[in-house]
């Protein structure tokens, strides 16, 4: 993406401008009447979003993040398609799928009526992705900076069969201590315990996190709240297309093993995914599409 152009075509005067980010990959950075935020068309993923009446923002990046080609960037909201989790086939193939390591084009950018911005990014099937996975595809994100930030991934299919995926938004919170954190939504409801080699346990009463945590939770509702007394707020958060969520937290050993990962940072951070994964699989028949989208909003406590 040439920076110049790209302002030319995309940029909202005093409110919307692409700038070279970290790792020289381009950034699109909105400052308007509600919240500050930036996207990175590496991934096309958003990294941060702060309303205009706090200093703390609804995303955690870790200060370690790998700003490289081909490598995922650990924070903000990387998505994961056309499958969640490792490899299903077993083929070498990436973890997560393969669009959180691909630029992404700019397609759109808008001030909508009520004030808030819309920014919209997409990639779509080439040589690269067909020798991974033999289907052809149109991709979109659509992200809109409001009083709230939603996030839409919007599927199309471009072929003439039909295709499967599984997918997430894999959403890095910023709390303030994940000791006294609790994810509100989630009792009574079934999850995979994928620490456990993927036993079936239930809920019960709120999540509390004392340890490594990796559930992808089956049948869930539509609304989640992570509680962040030492933050003194509360996100809220709505889902569409999503049946799975998953909550993830690595915790003191794998922190320390991962290269881009500080080794305290899992106290500043919770990953609460709208996701459709495990037996949650979306099929998508020829010309048609798929929208997984999530709306996250802050309340003061």
């Amino acid at each position: 993406m040439d920076i110049a152009q790209a302002n030319d075509a995309f940029a909202i005067p005093g409110v919307l401008a692409i700038c070279v980010g970290d790792g020289g990959f381009p950034l699109i950075t909105v400052d308007n009447a509600f919240a500050r935020a930036s996207i990175c068309a590496h991934g096309g993923q958003v990294l941060s979003y702060c309303p205009v009446d706090t200093n703390d923002d609804l995303l955690f990046v870790s200060r370690q993040a790998q700003f490289q080609p081909g490598k995922a960037i650990k924070g903000g909201i990387p998505v994961c398609w056309p499958w969640f989790g490792p490899d299903p086939e077993q083929r070498g193939r990436p973890a997560h799928g393969f669009v959180r390591t691909r630029d992404w084009q700019l397609l759109l950018t808008e001030t909508r009526v009520d004030g808030s911005t819309r920014v919209r990014l997409g990639t779509r099937d080439d040589d690269q992705t067909r020798s991974a996975w033999p289907h052809a595809f149109s991709l979109e994100i659509e992200i809109t900076i409001g009083e709230t930030l939603d996030v839409a991934l919007i599927t199309h299919n471009t072929g003439e069969a039909a295709f499967s995926v599984t997918q997430a938004l894999h959403t890095y919170f910023n709390v303030g201590d994940l000791r006294q954190v609790q994810v509100l939504g989630l009792a009574g409801h079934d999850y995979l315990d994928k620490l456990a080699d993927g036993v079936r346990a239930t809920q019960s009463g709120p999540i509390n996190i004392d340890g490594p945590l990796d559930r992808i939770y089956l049948q869930t509702l539509d609304r989640l709240i992570i509680d962040d007394p030492s933050l003194g707020r509360a996100i809220h958060i709505e889902r569409e297309g999503s049946r799975s969520a998953v909550v993830w937290n690595p915790w003191i050993e794998q922190a320390r093993a991962m290269g881009d990962f500080g080794d305290d940072e899992y106290l500043r951070t919770l990953c609460v995914e709208t996701a459709n994964a495990a037996e949650d699989v979306v099929s998508i028949a020829p010309g048609d599409q798929y929208r997984l989208a999530s709306s996250y909003r802050l309340h003061a406590q």
